[in-house]
């Protein structure tokens, strides 16, 4: 009986140090997104200074990582390559890339439900062209 008793309380004791470390976790990335977006202000990028090449940008808010190659011709943007995107429940904000693309701009709306995320990609975006 007592070899139980100590059984169950080693798996309550490991339950309990399981929870505090997935709070404090939840509780980190959360506070990453927080600063992100009290700081992300996405602003236009002059095409003309940006020289030929391909750009790395990248952008950490926490739970949502984004890291994403811009390939710029003839002060163009013709392409981007996302190369990671932590999304949470953002995938939907990959539909912004043509957008981009096609509009030549990085100040462009964010996709409704994905408001975060679509930060996030045009904030990489941003700062590759800001390099």
């Amino acid at each position: 009986m007592k070899k139980g008793i100590k059984i169950l309380l080693v798996i309550l004791v490991v339950l309990v140090v399981i929870g505090i470390a997935g709070t404090v976790t939840v509780k980190k990335l959360n506070g990453g997104l927080e600063d992100f977006l009290a700081d992300v202000v996405i602003e236009p990028v002059d095409l003309n200074n940006v020289a030929d090449g391909t750009y790395r940008g990248k952008t950490d808010a926490g739970i949502i990582q984004v890291k994403l190659d811009v390939d710029v011709k003839d002060h163009r943007i013709t392409d981007i390559r996302l190369l990671q995107h932590r999304n949470g429940q953002g995938a939907e904000a990959e539909k912004l890339i043509p957008g981009i693309i096609q509009q030549q701009r990085t100040d462009i709306d964010t996709v409704s439900g994905a408001t975060y995320s679509s930060l996030a990609i045009l904030d990489a975006v941003e700062g590759a062209l800001k390099q």
